[in-house]
C-alpha cells in the first residue's frame, strides 16, 4: 500500500491480495480519507459472507508494512520494533500466512534458541504476534495469528546487586560523567539510559524528573542537595542534555573491576542495587513500585524477599514452636 500527495490531492494505491492481485487506486482531498479508504477496500475484499474467507496470500513483509503504517510507527521505540520484525521476517524467508506451519515454527524455535536466550526468543514471538493482532483488530486481515501462544517458559534469573563495598569500589574508579550517572542511578533507581539522557531542565533543587522512560510515562524522584549541587555544576549542552552518550565507555571501565555479575546484568545492576538496598533498609514495596515506574506490583515483588521482615512470622507460627 502506498500513500502519496500530488497536485494537492492524496493518492491511495493498494493491492489487497498482494503484489500480483487486483490493484485499487483512488484520490482524496484529505489525508485522513486516503488512510481510511484502503482499510475499507481490504474489509470488502475479505468479507464475502457467502463464500469461505480467501486464503491470506500476502507475504509477511507486506503485513509488516501495513502494521508499520497503521500502528508501529507511532510507538516510542518504533525503529527498533521495525528492525526486529524485518530481521525475523528475513530469517523465516518471508512466508505467507498459510506457509507459517507448525514444523516451520518448530525448526525456527530450535535454531533461534541455539543462539539466543528464551527471553529474547519470547520477545521475537511477541513482536511478530503483534503484527497479526493489530491487523486483525483493524480488520485488515482475517486469518489466524500463527505466532499466538508460542512463548516458552523462562527461568527467572537471580538478580545481581552490588554490596556496599562493591559500590565503594565502583565510585572510587569512576570520574566525570560516569561517576555522576552512577550516583543518579544509585540514588533514584534510574536505568543508565534514563540518567544518561537527562536534560538540565529535568533537575530541580530537590528532585529529578525522568521523561525518557521505558513506559513513556514521566516519574519524579527526590534527590539530595549534595547530588543536586554536583549536577548543577555541569555545563548545559547544545541539546539541553547534562551528559553525552557514554555507556560503551562506562561498560569498558566497569569490566576492568573485580566484580562478577551474571551475564547480561551489568546494564541494570545500579538500578537493581538501588532497589535491593532500599528494601534491605526497610523501604516500602508500594513506594518502590512508584520510584522504579513499574506498571504492576508483581514486577516489584521480586525484591520482597530482601525485606528484614519478610515472612518473619514463620518463626512463631510454625507447629514446632507450639509444642
Amino acid at each position: 500500500m502506498s500513500l502519496t500527495k500530488k497536485n494537492k490531492k492524496w493518492h491511495a494505491d493498494i493491492r489487497p491480495s498482494g503484489r500480483d492481485g487486483k490493484r485499487y487506486r483512488k484520490q482524496f482531498d484529505t489525508k485522513t480519507e486516503a488512510e481510511n479508504w484502503p482499510r475499507h477496500i481490504i474489509s470488502i475484499h475479505n468479507q464475502k459472507e457467502w463464500i469461505d474467507k480467501p486464503k491470506e496470500t500476502r507475504k509477511l513483509s507486506e503485513l509488516i508494512e501495513l502494521w508499520w503504517h497503521y500502528h508501529a510507527q507511532h510507538l516510542k521505540r518504533a525503529n527498533a520494533y521495525l528492525t526486529r520484525a524485518n530481521k525475523l521476517c528475513r530469517m523465516l524467508n518471508d512466508p505467507t500466512s498459510h506457509e507459517i506451519t507448525t514444523p516451520l515454527l518448530a525448526d525456527f524455535q530450535a535454531i533461534r534458541l541455539s543462539k539466543v536466550s528464551p527471553s529474547t526468543y519470547n520477545r521475537d514471538m511477541v513482536s511478530l504476534s503483534n503484527v497479526y493482532t493489530v491487523l486483525k483488530e483493524k480488520e485488515l486481515i482475517h486469518c489466524d495469528n500463527p505466532f499466538a501462544h508460542l512463548k516458552i517458559k523462562e527461568v527467572a534469573p537471580d538478580l545481581s546487586f552490588l554490596s556496599i563495598d562493591e559500590i565503594k569500589l565502583v565510585l572510587s574508579h569512576l570520574k566525570g560523567s560516569h561517576l555522576l550517572i552512577v550516583k543518579i542511578c544509585l540514588s533514584t533507581g534510574a536505568r543508565f539510559i534514563e540518567a544518561e539522557t537527562l536534560k538540565y531542565s529535568n533537575v530541580l533543587k530537590d528532585k529529578i524528573t525522568f521523561t525518557d522512560t521505558k513506559s513513556g510515562k514521566p516519574r519524579t524522584v527526590p534527590i539530595s542537595f549534595e547530588l543536586y549541587s554536583e549536577l548543577k555544576l555541569l555545563a548545559k549542552g547544545d541539546n539541553g542534555r547534562l551528559f553525552d552518550n557514554c555507556y560503551s565507555e562506562f561498560l569498558k571501565k566497569f569490566k576492568q573491576l573485580d566484580i562478577h555479575l551474571l551475564k547480561g546484568q551489568v546494564t541494570h545492576v545500579m538500578r537493581h542495587s538501588f532497589a535491593s538496598h532500599y528494601i534491605i533498609n526497610g523501604g516500602n514495596l508500594l513506594n518502590l513500585q512508584k520510584i522504579l515506574g513499574h506498571s504492576n506490583i508483581l514486577i516489584t515483588m521480586k525484591y520482597a524477599h530482601l525485606s528484614p521482615d519478610y515472612l518473619k512470622d514463620v518463626l512463631d507460627k510454625n507447629p514446632l514452636n507450639n509444642l
